[in-house]
């Protein structure tokens, strides 16, 4: 019998279409506890708040509901800025293939030299060499003025967005909008 078009894996290692497949399964888990778009530009939901109090619950209620969404806007500033330092913005996505690798999407604890490191060191490490590296591409100016605009755009659509049809459900631990 042939086997034209097969390719030989060996049984204890995973393939790369494995972890190709695991990784895009990982993308779209964390990508599902993202709001859709629309939900977030409802104009009929957006509203000055009553008081700074006001402004500051719906802030936190709705940095709880919308975070996945708030963290592609704030990155999505970010590389948008970098588009004009170019060393910056490979460096940016040299670092963010790195944390997808290191730290997003690995299955597996991470084992260097025969020591297991664990998630927490992973996070530090990468945190520390993420900062440094950029701090010496000389764009650290350029980066945290995206930062700040990224925060403030979503500290402002967080304040304006009314928070009345949100309820808490026990069954997913999170915040839902009612249908009606």
């Amino acid at each position: 019998m042939t086997s034209y078009g097969t390719i030989p894996a060996s049984p204890g290692t995973p393939s790369r279409l494995e972890y190709v497949s695991r990784a895009k399964e990982r993308i779209k888990a964390g990508l599902g506890t993202r709001r859709p778009w629309r939900e977030m530009f409802e104009f009929h939901s957006l509203n000055l708040p009553s008081s700074f109090s006001d402004a500051v619950e719906r802030v936190k209620t709705n940095a709880s509901y919308f975070t996945m969404n708030y963290a592609i806007v704030v990155l999505l500033i970010i590389f948008l800025s970098l588009l004009w330092q170019p060393i910056s913005l490979i460096v940016f996505i040299v670092m963010m293939v790195a944390w997808l690798a290191l730290y997003f999407l690995r299955d597996e604890p991470l084992v260097i030299f025969g020591r297991r490191i664990t998630d927490r060191v992973t996070l530090i490490i990468l945190s520390v060499v993420t900062v440094v590296v950029l701090l010496l591409t000389g764009a650290v100016a350029n980066i945290l003025v995206a930062l700040l605009v990224g925060v403030v755009v979503v500290i402002i659509h967080a304040a304006v967005m009314k928070t009345d049809d949100l309820f808490f459900d026990e069954a997913t631990g999170g915040l839902l909008r009612s249908s009606g």
